[in-house]
């Protein structure tokens, strides 16, 4: 099969987009801030999950990403989510099948997600490790999500321009960095938290990935 629309690359989140993890990074948010004496409500958390870790830094605690706290913090909290959470991680309904046929139609596929350390871990319990081309890392950005860098970043890697591009996310800070670079954004409702409301600027809305697998013909991915 072959894509013979205008579309060139798609890019992805990973966390509650192809798998179902966004609960799993709040509890080990939720968790390691407390064995450092810092009391944060489980909701505090989990609306800031999708940004940067950076931001999450200095919205909860008012530190830089690249202090020794917080550099401290980030460690205790990988190895938290890698040994206690990601082995009972499930993948998002229809996640690796969009993925198939994605790279069956011969887009260039790249994960553009605020996941750090923890990435190839999420890639392969989500089973979709084997089917991507490439992704961007944290230590490529000078903004995370929601600035538009990580788009940016995939962009280049892609090497396609923006009307040749969608961002696949399940947060409204996906949405808004692939409006920033000129990405259309596709959201998904699998990552819970978010209304439709907060994904006003998404070209379209689906349920999960096999939804949006269902609706191809007539979705941004075929327009």
């Amino acid at each position: 099969m072959t894509n013979k629309t205008g579309l060139k690359a798609v890019f992805f989140d990973i966390d509650g987009t192809l798998i179902d993890s966004n609960d799993a990074h709040t509890q080990a948010w939720v968790q390691t801030l407390a064995r450092h004496g810092h009391a944060v409500d489980y909701e505090q958390i989990r609306r800031l999950i999708g940004k940067g870790s950076d931001k999450v830094f200095a919205e909860l605690l008012g530190i830089e990403s690249d202090s020794p706290l917080a550099k401290q913090i980030t460690t205790e909290r990988t190895q938290l989510l890698l040994n206690s959470f990601v082995p009972n991680l499930k993948p998002t309904p229809g996640a690796r099948l969009l993925v198939e046929r994605m790279r069956s139609a011969g887009l260039r596929l790249v994960i553009a997600s605020s996941s750090g350390e923890e990435l190839p871990a999420l890639l392969a319990q989500a089973k979709v490790d084997d089917l991507l081309h490439t992704a961007v890392s944290s230590d490529e950005l000078q903004d995370s999500k929601p600035d538009g860098d990580i788009i940016e970043v995939a962009l280049r890697k892609a090497g396609v321009q923006p009307a040749e591009a969608v961002m696949i996310g399940d947060t409204p800070y996906d949405i808004a960095a692939a409006k920033a670079a000129g990405v259309r954004g596709i959201a998904l409702r699998c990552g819970g938290y978010w209304d439709d409301a907060a994904f006003s600027d998404a070209a379209a809305i689906y349920d999960d990935p096999g939804t949006l697998l269902h609706h191809w013909a007539d979705s941004p991915l075929a327009s």
